[in-house]
């Protein structure tokens, strides 16, 4: 049984985490400073321990901060902790940043959920309605080792799938990845794309289309769309019209460079605004 402290209990990712791990097989202790966060976790039934007698005795240290205070908490908490102790970080952004306080004594863990798939079909509507994943509807997540041995990997692994859970499969990939997948990926190209979609769907009914009947109609259409582009159809193909169209955005509101967001320095340059 390791013994995991979980800095940041009660913030808005700790609360998440504190739901799967206080029952779990892990010796549980809990950190949090914010008297909002403090009275949450007690509602749960979580008592909140003091850093100096956690984290010296800590296996695994979990920091579940925002990114942009984490340069600050990982100095504060690494240079306590014992040595050969695992830090596990729920994003990559402060480690590819460089704000992740370094210790030659820790193994670094990184994981982040993937969420449901929007094609992740459960049986029974609660999951279905369970869009962030960790409560009951499967999800996949990443993990990277970015230093320690296989033994840590897998530790951490196994400690991801408990507070993430339930999942349906871990994929191991670098931590250089994780940055590619987010923020480039996810955040600033799709989280993009589908806002100036929605901002679409509010000009259309500022046009006249009733609300409802546009509504329907955008969401019917991204799910046969995102199925075909994404092989859910086996086979199934745009229509000559559908390609048409197109091809006439890709050129009226697409930039021909927008690859770039994937190019090393691009990514540093989003991870450095985001923390």
């Amino acid at each position: 049984m390791n013994k995991v402290t979980l800095i940041g209990a009660g913030g808005k990712m700790g609360l998440r985490l504190t739901h799967n791990l206080k029952d779990s097989k892990f010796n549980m202790s809990y950190i949090e400073i914010s008297p909002q966060g403090i009275e949450k976790l007690r509602e749960k039934g979580v008592n909140i321990s003091s850093p100096e007698n956690c984290i010296p005795e800590s296996d695994i240290v979990i920091l579940a901060v925002p990114d942009v205070t984490l340069e600050k908490v990982s100095a504060e908490t690494i240079s306590q902790m014992k040595g050969g102790a695992l830090v596990v970080t729920l994003d990559p952004a402060a480690a590819l940043a460089g704000k992740l306080y370094n210790s030659d004594d820790a193994a670094y863990f990184v994981t982040h959920p993937c969420h449901p798939s929007i094609f992740n079909w459960e049986q029974e509507a609660e999951k279905m309605k369970d869009h962030f994943g960790g409560v009951s509807a499967k999800q996949a997540i990443v993990c990277a080792l970015m230093k320690g041995n296989d033994q840590d990997y897998l530790i951490g692994e196994e400690l991801a799938k408990t507070f993430y859970g339930p999942v349906s499969r871990a994929h191991r990939i670098t931590v250089e990845q994780m940055g590619l997948l987010e923020p480039a990926l996810v955040e600033t190209l799709a989280s993009t794309c589908v806002y100036v979609i929605r901002q679409g769907l509010d000009e259309v009914i500022n046009k006249g289309v009733p609300a409802e009947a546009a509504r329907d109609f955008l969401l019917g259409h991204l799910r046969i769309q995102m199925a075909v582009l994404f092989n859910e159809l086996p086979g199934a193909v745009f229509s000559d019209a559908a390609n048409k169209a197109l091809q006439r955005g890709l050129k009226e509101f697409i930039k021909e460079d927008w690859k770039k967001v994937f190019e090393p320095d691009n990514v540093i340059d989003q991870i450095r605004a985001i923390t």
